[in-house]
């Protein structure tokens, strides 16, 4: 499951809405055209939906596809283990940010199970309330392990 080599994907579109197909046709139907990277890519985009997905049935369902039971997603300001507590991370996002949503706007960079990629936060209007970089460490099967967020772009080394 994973690439050897590093390989990248388009983002998905930042105009389009988020996905109407179900959490597990969202990370669990096997395409035999797509590669390990587009599969990598779908997984992170269903997790990205997940994160600002008001309903929280539809959102324990969207964790519970893109995350292994025990995976850890550490952003700077919180951070949890387990599908109850990133899921509940999302009550968090929203409570700051209502009627947002996250996009990936970068192509995902994998190699050796560990991706990069970059993700933006956006409202209803078009405007983006942050962005940052996110790294994730995938499982055998595909599903996260881990994420680790980055807020904002890196600032330049300085002498």
């Amino acid at each position: 499951m994973t690439d050897t080599t590093s390989t990248t994907t388009s983002p998905a579109s930042p105009a389009s809405p988020a996905s109407p197909a179900s959490p597990a046709s969202t990370t669990s139907t096997t395409d035999p055209t797509e590669t390990a990277t587009e599969r990598l890519a779908r997984t992170i985009d269903t997790h990205l939906e997940a994160y600002c997905e008001p309903d929280a049935g539809r959102r324990a369902a969207l964790v519970a596809s893109a995350w292994q039971p025990d995976g850890s997603l550490l952003d700077p300001p919180f951070d949890g283990t387990g599908h109850a507590a990133i899921a509940a991370m999302t009550d968090v996002v929203l409570a700051h940010y209502p009627a947002h949503r996250f996009e990936r706007t970068t192509a995902v960079d994998t190699h050796h199970g560990v991706a990069r990629y970059g993700w933006q936060l956006v409202g209803s209007d078009g405007s983006i309330a942050v962005a940052g970089l996110d790294v994730a460490e995938f499982a055998a099967d595909g599903r996260l392990a881990r994420i680790v967020g980055f807020f904002g772009p890196l600032a330049d080394r300085t002498a």
